[in-house]
């Protein structure tokens, strides 16, 4: 798989800024990535140094239109928890404060 399409975006919540000051970081990826692909996409993309990866599978929340009553499932997806060596750190997801 090429990296460039291993990370799809950064997730920034209130749990993943918790993450945040553990060194920890948590990124919405491709579903059919692994470990090792996630590794070295953060690595190369962010040049830091990954000592380990989580990741986990998440289900798609179902919604429901008030005008059809019709209801969709918006798609599953793959979140990864991406652990760096200390001291590293990546700059997208600092505050400033």
């Amino acid at each position: 798989m090429d990296l460039s399409n291993v990370l799809k975006r950064p997730l920034i919540t209130e749990k993943a800024s918790i993450l945040n000051a553990q060194g920890r970081y948590v990124f919405a990826v491709d579903r059919q990535a692994t470990k090792k692909e996630i590794k070295n996409a953060v690595e190369k993309i962010f040049k830091v140094k990954v000592i380990g990866v989580q990741t986990m599978g998440v289900k798609g929340k179902k919604r429901r239109s008030l005008r059809t009553k019709k209801q969709t499932a918006q798609a599953n997806w793959k979140k990864a928890i991406v652990g760096l060596k200390e001291g590293d750190k990546i700059d997208i997801f600092e505050t400033g404060t």
